[in-house]
Parts: structure tokens; sequence; C-alpha cells
């Protein structure tokens, strides 16, 4: 490369990661990739199971990345390009890694099964107090098999912890069940080498063994995390169902013949065919026949959308009744389907910057504990009897290794945003990430653009005033068969209208637009001239006897269309015949959606170029009672942002709800920039959350789902530390002086494993939401 050429571009691509067990798995591998050279950013979540990492890939190869994760003792999917996509098609990354996922979960399930098949018999003994000739033995043989095989995955994670000086959970469960298993097996075969320091030895009685302890642990702990993988898999439902709306094959037309072909073979330009009952492979327009389809999956609308030729259909939606061909536009990851998979995935492995306090307290977490439980132990040790005290600083060392649980830390925000994202996409709510979902939940202001959002964005005919001897049918045929001919947004509402009444329509010659001021044809053999006020005084109109009715409708906020014609066969002479009232009427859901979002308690802006008055008369339209609080009128596209600027100076956290392109500039100054559209028209990658149907109600709907999920990040947030902080104390002995009450170990477990399960359940109530 000469010094000359532009650097590649960043390459970004996301890992899926086996092996992590905990957040501090999750740290050491970030820390890890940042260390990579080459590499710019990697953030790894522990609940998605993947690393996303940006890098440059004159530095460092994909090679490279999945090589430092193994070093560091993990595994990865190795997705075959840069892109996280496999080179053997879309979806088959996910595919592997399900089933990575299901044959981990089938190990787990067998070792747990072991585990109770050795531990229940072995509580009897112990618990039971059977004490008979080699009783001890018997229990040494009973938990042989759950620690070493069992167990066995918490030994190599913290062996290999060890090795790269990053202490994490496995190394918490490993020393508590193995230093008590040790100290047991010692007891029971060397008891020459423990009894001088234990309870009774001046008695010459048997050392205690706690074979049930570290056993019941391990047990306990597999079951945790048997759970947890469950309500894990729950959590990514949403992508999973994404996924499984892509088709594996798609019936295409090479030479007027119908050719089955896999999805990924498809190319932009191809005839598809199309069957009742099917999915659509891929984006395209239809070029022949009629049919209805389910585009729920893209807008969270139940009503199948009418589609004939030149309308667009879209990769995974289903075709309910006819049959018709389309022609491949958008394929492979350009479809919108595989944009909605890779915007959601990328949303639920980004942090939310309420996470970075626990982020950073999981990073030291293990460390602390490990000094915490050698101090417990030493003070134990030391403050006990000579002759009673190795059995209760040991008991409480290994009480407080295992009810620390980084895990319900680590799981706190990332399963909550995976659950709230995933609920989002299957609304039709498409969240860019955490950091967006955190300040969604804060918003205090709306700013909805009129045009497009409050209003549908087009004219349509709202009036007709028809003058004496005149018809509305025959003033709107009349105007509709000049207008029919013209290019003009209100001439083909004129069409629309009349096309709706079913109109017969006579034939238009010597047809002239006049821009700025209206058209002139004749229609039949009658002159006929459409437009404004400047346009009827050229023609020598006189508009006097509709002037009460001009001014009522532009009181109303409507565009005044004067229909003036002149008698058959003559040259001049025109006379008005009709008003045609034009406005871009409100969407029939913004009343309901404006009215959910004061419920709410924001505040609502209307912004829009046009003027006071005709503002003013929209807001009456859609918030009778008074719903818009503000209105900002007169505001030109280039002076929206600083709109929004100025509505942030007064310390409001601003949403911007906008059409995606039109208003970019001021979604992008807004806290929060809200796009709302339709499949066939918004841009995804336009704004902080996109809202994929027109319906301005999808709005209070994000603002609301984004509310639910802080709280439960923050539920989440406050169990995780509230349990730590009290159960570590209670573990150490600290009620002891009082109550004389020590925690047992198999009751720390049960806790331990009780608390990352109930930090996942309360985030899969989102699924509800």
């Amino acid at each position: 490369m000469s010094p000359d050429s532009p650097a590649p571009a960043p390459s970004r691509v996301s890992l899926p990661v086996l092996g992590m067990s905990c957040a501090a798995c999750a740290r050491t591998i970030q820390l890890t990739l940042e260390d990579t050279p080459g590499v710019g950013a990697a953030d790894v979540n522990y609940a998605t199971g993947r690393a996303v990492v940006t890098f440059d890939p004159a530095a460092v190869g994909l090679d490279d990345l999945v090589k430092a994760v193994r070093e560091v003792g993990y595994d990865v999917i190795e997705t075959g390009s840069a892109d996280g996509q496999a080179e053997a098609g879309e979806g088959a990354v996910e595919d592997l890694e399900r089933k990575a996922h299901e044959a981990a979960y089938r190990d787990l399930r067998r070792r747990f099964l072991v585990a109770v098949g050795f531990t229940a018999p072995l509580l009897v003994v112990s618990m039971g107090h059977l004490r008979f000739a080699g009783s001890d033995v018997v229990q040494f043989a009973l938990a042989l098999p759950v620690v070493a095989y069992s167990g066995a995955q918490f030994f190599r994670g913290a062996w290999k912890s060890v090795l790269h000086r990053a202490a994490d959970m496995n190394a918490l469960i490993a020393v508590g069940t193995g230093v008590a298993f040790a100290y047991s097996a010692a007891a029971t075969f060397a008891p020459g080498l423990v009894a001088g320091s234990l309870p009774g030895s001046a008695r010459g009685s048997a050392p205690d063994v706690y074979f049930e302890v570290a056993a019941a642990i391990i047990a306990l702990v597999l079951l945790g995390r048997l759970l947890e993988a469950r309500a894990r898999g729950r959590t990514s439902e949403a992508i999973r169902r994404l996924v499984g709306l892509q088709p594996r094959t798609a019936r295409v037309l090479v030479n007027g013949v119908e050719a089955e072909i896999p999805v990924a073979a498809v190319r932009a330009g191809h005839v598809v065919v199309v069957r009742p009952g099917e999915r659509i492979p891929v984006d395209g327009e239809v070029t022949d026949g009629a049919s209805a389809v389910d585009e729920s999956m893209l807008t969270g609308e139940s009503i199948p959308v009418d589609k004939e030729p030149g309308a667009t259909v879209f990769g995974g939606s289903v075709n309910t009744t006819g049959s018709f061909t389309f022609r491949a536009t958008r394929v492979g990851r350009d479809t919108t389907l595989q944009q909605i998979i890779r915007l959601v995935q990328e949303a639920q492995a980004s942090r939310a910057p309420i996470a970075r306090l626990a982020d950073v307290i999981s990073g030291y977490f293990t460390p602390t504990v490990i000094s915490l439980a050698i101090a417990t132990f030493v003070i134990w040790f030391d403050l006990m009897p000579p002759g009673a005290r190795f059995t209760p600083a040991l008991v409480n060392f290994v009480a407080v290794m295992i009810i620390a649980c980084p895990c319900a830390m680590g799981l706190a925000t990332p399963t909550a945003i995976l659950v709230g994202t995933g609920k989002g996409a299957e609304k039709g709510i498409l969240i860019r990430g955490g950091e967006i979902l955190e300040r969604a939940g804060q918003i205090e202001t709306v700013v909805l653009d009129k045009t497009g959002t409050i209003t549908a964005g087009r004219p349509e005919v709202t009036d007709l005033v028809a003058a004496d001897g005149t018809s509305e049918d025959a003033l709107l045929a009349l105007a509709a068969s000049a207008e029919h001919l013209s290019e003009h947004p209100l001439g083909a509402a004129i069409a629309r209208a009349a096309a709706a009444r079913t109109l017969a329509l006579d034939t238009a010659r010597d047809f002239e637009a006049l821009p700025g001021r209206g058209i002139a044809a004749r229609v039949g053999d009658r002159p006929v001239a459409i437009g404004n006020e400047a346009l009827m005084r050229e023609r020598g109109v006189d508009v006097g006897p509709m002037r009460g009715r001009i001014d009522a409708l532009a009181a109303a906020a409507r565009t005044v269309m004067i229909v003036a014609a002149g008698p058959a066969g003559g040259p001049g002479g025109l006379a008005v015949v009709g008003l045609v009232g034009l406005a871009d009427t409100p969407r029939p859901e913004s009343a309901r959606a404006i009215a959910g979002l004061k419920a709410m308690g924001l505040e609502v802006v209307m912004m829009t170029g046009d003027n006071q008055a005709t503002a003013e008369a929209i807001a009456r339209q859609v918030a009778p009672d008074g719903g818009i609080d503000r209105i900002m009128a007169g505001v030109l596209p280039d002076r929206k942002a600083e709109a929004v600027k100025a509505l942030q100076a007064g310390g409001r956290v601003v949403a911007m709800v906008g059409d995606g392109i039109n208003d970019a500039p001021a979604l992008a100054q807004a806290d929060v920039g809200i796009a709302v559209g339709s499949g066939a028209d918004v841009a995804i990658e336009a704004a902080d959350i996109t809202l994929m149907r027109s319906d301005l109600g999808g709005v209070a709907e994000a603002i609301r789902l984004s509310r639910r999920t802080l709280r439960v990040i923050r539920q989440n947030l406050f169990w995780a530390f509230f349990y730590n902080v009290l159960g570590i104390p209670l573990a150490a002995g600290a009620l002891y002086p009082f109550t004389g009450w020590l925690l047992n170990p198999m009751i720390a477990a049960a806790a331990m494993s009780f608390s990352s399960v109930s930090v996942l359940t309360n985030s899969l109530r989102l699924r509800r939401a």
C-alpha cells in the first residue's frame, strides 16, 4: 500500500463465544481482545454469548481474534467472514450456535443427573448420622464422581483463570468445594495429619468430614446453571423467531421454467414465484398477480396488506391467498429482514450506561471475595477456642466462597435489554441499543413533526362547495377531468376523490400547467381553469360570491382550489362553478396516540413549516382538549434541529419524531430520534428508534417499553447488589455473636443459584409487556 492510499475501513465482527459462566469470564475475554494489536474496540456480552469486535483488517485477521479467545480458555463458533455471517448462507451461524448450546445444555443436564444420583444417598448417610465402620470411605466413594465428573468444569475453568491471572466464578466454586473435599479426604485416609487442630481431638474422636457439602454444592450450582441456561434461551427467542422467518429455498423462473434453489443463491433481478401460504424469500417488486400478504413480522400489524403489480414485498412475510411473481431487488444481507436481525443483535449486544458500575464491580469481585473468605477463615480460627476452631473456620470459609454471586450483577442489565429489544422487534419497534433504550426511558418532551407524522403526508379532498345549479359530483367530475393529466399532488388528490366515487370523466385537451397558480384545459368543449385566486384574477373571474366560503375554508387549514368554467364551445366568459378544499388530513390514530403520550406525563410539541393558523387548526383536530402543549409553526427544515436544541437548552430530555429522511438533522440533534414509517419507506438506520408501521401510537409504546425495561434493570441491579451485600456477611458468620447461627454452605449454594435465576426471571417478565 502506498503512503497516499487511504486506510482500509475498520471491520466489525460478532463472534459467538462458548464457555462463559459469569460476567468475569466476559470481562476476561473483552480485556484480551482489547489488548490484541489492531483491535479498536471489543464488547463481550455474557447474556448473549457474543463478542462484538471492531478491528483493522490490515493489522489483525479474524483467525487472530479467534486464537486470542481460545488462548484464554474459551471457544468460538467461527462465522467464516468478517461480517459475522457464515459463508454457507444466511442463518447458518445461528444454526451452529443453537446446536452448540443444545449440546452444552445436554452435557450440563447429564452432569447434574449424575450429581443428584450420588449426592442423594450421600446426604442420607451424612445428614442421617449413619456411623458405621468405613462410613467415611463410603461417603468419599459417593462424593468422588460428583467432584471429579460433575464438577470437572469448575476445576478446569478455575485452572484456566489461574493461568491467565483472571479469577472468575469457577474459581470460587472450585476453591470452596475443593477445600471441603480435600480436607474430608485427608481426614478419612490420614486423620493424623489434621487431628491436632480439630474439635474433640483431645478425646481422640475421628475428625468430621464434609463430603456432602462439596457434593451438594456442585449439584445445586449445576441446577442453577440448568435453570439459567433455560431462562437465557427464552430471552433470545425473538432473534430465533426472526431468523426462522427466512425460507431456506426460493422458486425462481429460469427460461420460463420454475426451479427451486437455495435462498442464498437468489440474485437481484431473478423472477421469483410465490404460492398461497408460502413465505416470501427476499425483497422485491410484484410483476404479475395479486394477493394479500401478512407483514406482521415487520410492522406488528396483523391485517394483511394487498399487493398488486408494482407493490413492494418483503422477505419473511407470508403470502396468504393468491399466487404472484416478483422481481428480486434486495437479497442476502440487504433484505429488510436481515437488516432487522442485524439491528436487534447489535442492540442486544450493547451496554447501557446504567450497567457500567456493575461491570466495574464484576471485574474486581472474585479477588475481593477470595480475600474476604481467607479473612473469614483467619478470624474464626484465631478467635475460637483451640479445641473448636477449625470446623467453623472451614465452614464459613466455604460459605463465603459459595454464596458470592457475580453472575447476578453480570446478568442484571443485558438480560433485560435482550428481552426488551426483542419484544420491541416483535411489535415493529426497532431500538438501536441499550444506551438508546435507557435514554428513551428518560424522555420528558416529545416533538412531533406534523407532515407525515401527525398527518398522512399527502393531500386529500375534504370539502366540495358547488355553486348554484351544480352538484358536488358534477363539480368533482369536471375538476378531475381537467386534473387527471396533472402531476401535481393536489391534482392527483382530486383524481383519487373522483375515482373513489366512480365518477365518469370527460376527455381533456389543451392542458396547460401554470406553476404557482393552477392549470387550464378544455374539458369536452368547455374551457376550465382550476387554481388559486391569482389565476382567477388573471382570467378575469369574479370570486366575490364565494368570498365567505373561501375564507372559511382557509381558516380551517384547507388549501382552496377554485374551479371556473365557461360555456361549451365558447372561448372565455369563465365563472366560478365551485370550490375544492384539500388538506393533509390527520392520521386516524393521531388523536389516540397524542392522548396516550399526555397520559404518560409527557410534554407534546408539534413542529411544522406551516403558518400558525394552519398549525392550530390541525392541533384542534387531533387534540381538541389541548393535548398539544406547544406549537412551533413556520419552522423550515433547516431550522428544525435548532428548534430541538432550544428545547434541550431548557434541561429537557427531548425525543424528535419524524419520517427519518426529511427530518434527519432534527432526529440527530434530539436525545432520541424516532423514525415513523412503513416497511416500504423507512430507512432502518435513520434514527435511534425505528417504528416499522406508520402508526404514531408506536411512539408511546416505545417509550413505555423503554421505561419498563429501565425499571426492570434497576430492580435487577438492586437485587444483585443487595443479595451480595447481605449474603456475604451472613456467610461469614456476622450473626453468630448475637444468635449463635451459622450459614450452612449448602444453603449458600442454593441461594447463589437462586440469585441468578431470579434476575433472569424478572427480566423475562418483559415478554408480557
